[in-house]
């Protein structure tokens, strides 16, 4: 019963916000993030934690991490608002830079994967893809709630995007690996280790983990992996960034040759945290110190 109000009342949420003006939905989306800052201590002084990180000395990490709440509640407006139906006009405010790596890609028929940070509004790089002719896959965690999730899962595929749900099994990356046999994108938030059971790299200064899975996906498989961001432009657009695939490197183990490509997919991620830092929606623990 329980599972279900909770259900209900999102959707009924969700309802609202889909009848507002785009602007208005975003405004709202912005002002409840900056209400989530204000009563959100942990999420709050965590959020700045990471903006030093960011930004380094000389700085103010306590008003970039105001900001980056503001945009996380944008991204959950949005979110609720979006529907199959304005897929189009999103993809009209989209630009991108880097296009022509994902056609390159698709030609060579070996599927790409996109190594992706939590900036901005991911989602509305999709059309962008699928405009393209290049089916795109996530994986997505499978909340407690079932219905959530499957509602979850029915609105990003009105973006085009085919959810993979975590199981924690191999089921997954047999699954991916299908996925790109079939010349498909895998896009993979990379930025997080959830389980912290991942690659030690070095992130902004200090180690942490991040997921293994782009880089063996890659290994395995032989597509290309692009690290891709997709900004917040404006009041109302988007900018996709791709940038060129990783190299791979010839000599080592297969266990070497996944740290070494994830630790070059954490430097490409810092660049394209730092060009908008106010728009990376990471408040939560990312390393050991932050557990600490």
């Amino acid at each position: 019963m329980k599972d279900l109000l909770g259900y209900l009342v999102l959707r009924a949420g969700a309802g609202l916000i889909g009848l507002l003006p785009a602007g208005v939905a975003r405004g709202l989306g912005r002002a409840g993030g900056r209400v989530w800052h204000r009563f959100a201590p942990g999420r709050r002084k965590m959020a700045e934690r990471h903006m030093r990180r960011v930004l380094g000395d000389g700085n103010d990490p306590v008003a970039a991490a105001a900001a980056v709440m503001s945009s996380y509640g944008r991204y959950y407006a949005e979110a609720l608002w979006a529907r199959g139906s304005r897929v189009p006009d999103l993809r009209r405010h989209t630009s991108v830079e880097g296009l022509q790596w994902i056609i390159d890609a698709r030609e060579q028929g070996k599927g790409m994967i996109f190594g992706l940070p939590h900036v901005g509004n991911w989602e509305a790089a999709a059309p962008v893809a699928v405009a393209e002719r290049v089916p795109v896959v996530a994986v997505a965690e499978r909340l407690p709630n079932e219905r959530i999730t499957e509602w979850f899962t029915d609105m990003r595929a009105e973006f085009g995007i085919e959810i993979v749900l975590a199981t924690g099994g191999t089921e997954v990356m047999r699954k991916l690996e299908a996925a790109l046999a079939e010349n498909k994108a895998v896009a993979l938030l990379s930025d997080r280790d959830l389980k912290g059971r991942g690659v030690e790299v070095e992130f902004f200064g200090e180690r942490t983990t991040l997921p293994p899975g782009p880089a063996t996906l890659a290994l395995r498989t032989g597509a290309p992996l692009f690290p891709v961001a997709t900004y917040f432009e404006g009041d109302n657009g988007y900018r996709v960034v791709v940038t060129p695939p990783l190299s791979i490197p010839g000599e080592g183990s297969r266990s070497e040759k996944v740290v070494a490509v994830t630790q070059a997919l954490a430097r490409e991620l810092e660049a394209l945290i730092r060009q908008a830092p106010d728009q990376w929606h990471l408040v939560q623990p990312n390393w050991p110190s932050d557990r600490e």
